[in-house]
């Protein structure tokens, strides 16, 4: 995605070896232009720049579970992250609390699940945020987190999905039940549709927080563990995943995992990608590509976590690169933002330019934290006039324009 500006007093010039390099050098043209002293006359200034990108993978994980957000504030997203040069759109669509993912085969999994009739997105919602992020140079990757994080899919009508917790708790239920046959072919059915619509390369499968206590006390699935020799319920969790990367296989897709099921040693498809979110980079990611596991790191970058001042601090002083160097395994990272606070309302201010900080990180081949703090007060009232109400970024400043 190489791309060359080369700007004098007669012309200016933008050369690039991919549509996607010129698309990222007309970004960074346009925010090579400012207003003159005059206050009414644009200039730009004469310059050089060979530009690409440090890392592949430059996301953003949106939750859309939590609190439904309408199909506007997820196209405005994308095109916030097309103006800091991000290429990612991880949409954490379905969880807990929600399920507003319509799916043509099972409809009741929305129409029981979502939070209600207008907080659902149709296949036709679904292809055009595709669409969108298409023309700003971005991939959508959705993600079907299972076999926990599924309460919402229990609404659903699906007999048996849900493992059904033992006394004391004979009201509640867990994850999905791994020993149910059927539950194998409802999922594969549903990953084959998202996958159909999606039409991306991954696939996130989630995996992560698996309370398995309903495992431990339904005395259905500890008679299939007995029978099966199956010593604990990470033995469970291994079944239940050979079953979901034989599904993965078959739908041609790279499954992308959280870094629990690596931590847990569930035997990976041997192309699975692991999103490291709990560790540092230290302790996790070198040991995941020493096993041969490309790695999408979010760990410093949880922009849900929200604190007084100017936290971008923070995710710009998180760099990978002396960490993993020139590791091809290291795909790049991800700034994630969960939704337990966030809604149409605030989701913008509080991503943006927060998330720009990361953006950089992972682009950028030279940081500084002093230069990046005035680009980043640019970036601000630049975003501001494309229609992004991003917050201020390091105190007391204004936009002349």
């Amino acid at each position: 995605m190489l791309n060359e500006i080369k700007i004098n007093n007669s012309c200016g010039i933008l050369l690039a070896s991919s549509i996607w390099g010129i698309f990222r050098g007309l970004e960074t043209f346009s925010q090579l232009v400012y207003l003159g002293t005059d206050g009414s006359t644009f200039v730009i200034r004469s310059t050089s720049i060979v530009d690409y990108p440090k890392f592949r993978h430059r996301g953003f994980l949106l939750d859309t579970s939590r609190h439904y957000l309408p199909i506007e504030t997820i196209t405005k997203t994308l095109d916030a992250m097309s103006y800091s040069k991000m290429n990612v759109f991880h949409w954490h669509m379905v969880d807990d609390n929600s399920f507003p993912f319509q799916s043509s085969v099972f409809p009741n999994l929305s129409d029981r699940g979502a939070f209600g009739n207008s907080a659902i997105y149709t296949k036709n919602d679904v292809k055009y945020v595709i669409e969108h992020a298409k023309r700003r140079g971005i991939r959508v990757i959705p993600e079907i987190d299972t076999p926990g994080h599924t309460l919402s899919w229990g609404l659903g009508g699906i007999p048996g999905l849900l493992t059904s917790c033992s006394d004391p708790h004979s009201n509640r239920f867990g994850p999905i039940d791994p020993t149910v046959e059927e539950n194998y072919n409802f999922i594969r059915i549903l990953l084959s549709e998202v996958n159909g619509l999606f039409q991306d390369k991954y696939l996130h499968l989630g995996g992560d927080e698996i309370d398995t206590s309903c495992w431990s006390t339904n005395k259905k699935i500890q008679m299939f563990m007995l029978r099966n020799n199956m010593s604990d319920v990470v033995d469970l969790e291994k079944y239940y995943f050979a079953n979901i990367f034989n599904i993965t296989q078959n739908l041609r897709t790279v499954p992308i995992v959280w870094e629990e099921l690596f931590d847990d040693n569930i035997h990976l498809d041997p192309n699975a990608v692991v999103q490291v979110w709990k560790s540092d980079l230290n302790s996790s990611v070198s040991k995941v590509m020493k096993c041969g596991h490309p790695v999408i790191f979010s760990s410093c970058w949880y922009l849900n976590y929200i604190n007084y001042g100017s936290d971008w601090l923070n995710f710009y002083r998180c760099d990978p690169t002396d960490v993993v160097g020139k590791n091809r395994l290291f795909l790049g990272g991800e700034a994630c933002m969960w939704g337990e606070f966030v809604d149409e309302t605030n989701l913008l201010p509080v991503s943006w330019p927060r998330a720009s900080a990361v953006a950089e990180v992972l682009w950028s081949h030279v940081l500084n934290e002093t230069e990046a703090k005035h680009r980043l007060e640019e970036h601000v009232c630049r975003m501001r006039r494309r229609g992004i109400p991003a917050q201020p970024a390091s105190g007391p400043n204004y936009c002349h324009y």
